[in-house]
Order: C-alpha cells, then structure tokens, then sequence
C-alpha cells in the first residue's frame, strides 16, 4: 500500500515548531472575537427591539405615559435611559468568557441591573399593591396621558402589577449559537494562518 502526502507539509511543519504556544495564543484570540460578536449581538438586538430576530414586547401605554410625565420621550422597551443594555459587558478569563450583566452593575440610579435584568428576562410574579389617595391620583394623571378615561371610585383597593418577559439574553445566545463551532475553528485557522478572513 501507497501513501501519499498532500497538503503543505512545509507548513505544517512549521506551525509545529512554533509549539504549542502558538496554537494556544490562536485559541484565546478566538475566543475573544467570538465573545465580542455575542455581545455585539445582545447589544444590537436590544436596540433594534428583537435579540435574536424575536421582537420584544412593547411597553404597556401606561408605562409610555410614565415615562412622558418623567421626562423621558422614548418607546422602546428597556431602554429609558440604557443604563441595561450598556452593562453589557465581556469577561475573558482563560479559556472562557461571560457575556452579560455583571452583579456588580449598577443603574444610575443605583440599582442592581443584574436583577432588573433577570426580571424583564423572565418576567416577574404578579404584585398586589394597596392604592393610596396619592398614588390615585398618579393613577388617574397616567390614564389621563394614555388617552383613557379614569373611572371613579372609592379610593381604597388595589393594583395588581406583572412586569411581562422581555428575553433579551436567551434569543441572542441560541441566534449566535448557530454555525459556532464553524466560525471557532475558521477563526483559528485564520490566527494560525490558514485561510482567509471570517
């Protein structure tokens, strides 16, 4: 039986010279571009309004009317100010990297974005909350910028509130995940010098 060598052995057998180190410098350039182009995506998507393709669901009227009263015009769902999509953040230790929001990430109002994060992810439970004369009268202000009548009524009860999910993280992560394993190993060669860019 024949053999027969094809390929370029010269090349070959230069990366292997150049040891391990080398292959190990490749990876970790890798992996860093593709944390990059998932952050990149889970931003986008955040600011296009669909992560992964899949459209977020649109702020309630009432809440665009609170938004009007506090000063703030916009219509996109979580982002008031972008506090949210601007944690995003990517994290390489080694061979492996976190994209997402850090515990440490704070609004700047000082609350912890992981959890509003994890909420609109999810979505939350509904809460029962006791109306006050005051909080009434907001009530009936945000129907009134809404474009709805407010209807009368004793001044005691309640207000049941559920913040809905909005996946923003999941949609990015299963639209990036495809063709992953190819686009690793393309950018390796390429850091090894093997074909052309990704």
């Amino acid at each position: 039986m024949a053999v027969m060598r094809t390929g370029d052995w010269a090349r070959a057998r230069q990366l292997l010279a150049a040891g391990p180190q080398r292959l190990r410098s490749a990876i970790g350039v890798a992996i860093r571009q593709e944390a990059q182009g998932l952050r990149n995506e889970i931003v986008q998507g955040l600011t296009s309004q669909a992560p992964g393709g899949e459209p977020i669901k649109p702020p309630a009227p009432l809440t665009l009317a609170a938004r009007q009263l506090e000063g703030f015009g916009g219509t996109k769902a979580l982002l008031v100010r972008g506090d949210l999509r601007n944690s995003i953040t990517l994290i390489v230790e080694g061979d492996e990297a976190f994209i997402g929001v850090p515990r440490s990430a704070r609004s700047s109002g000082g609350e912890s974005l992981v959890d509003l994060a994890q909420l609109h992810e999810y979505g939350g439970p509904p809460v029962v909350i006791p109306i006050t004369p005051k909080m009434r009268r907001f009530l009936f202000a945000l129907l009134r910028q809404a474009g709805k009548e407010p209807t009368g009524g004793s001044g005691r009860g309640v207000v049941v509130v559920q913040v809905p999910a909005r996946p923003f993280l999941r949609p990015a992560f299963e639209k990036f995940r495809e063709g992953a394993s190819r686009r690793f190993l393309e950018r390796v060669a390429q850091q090894l010098g093997f074909g052309g860019p990704v």
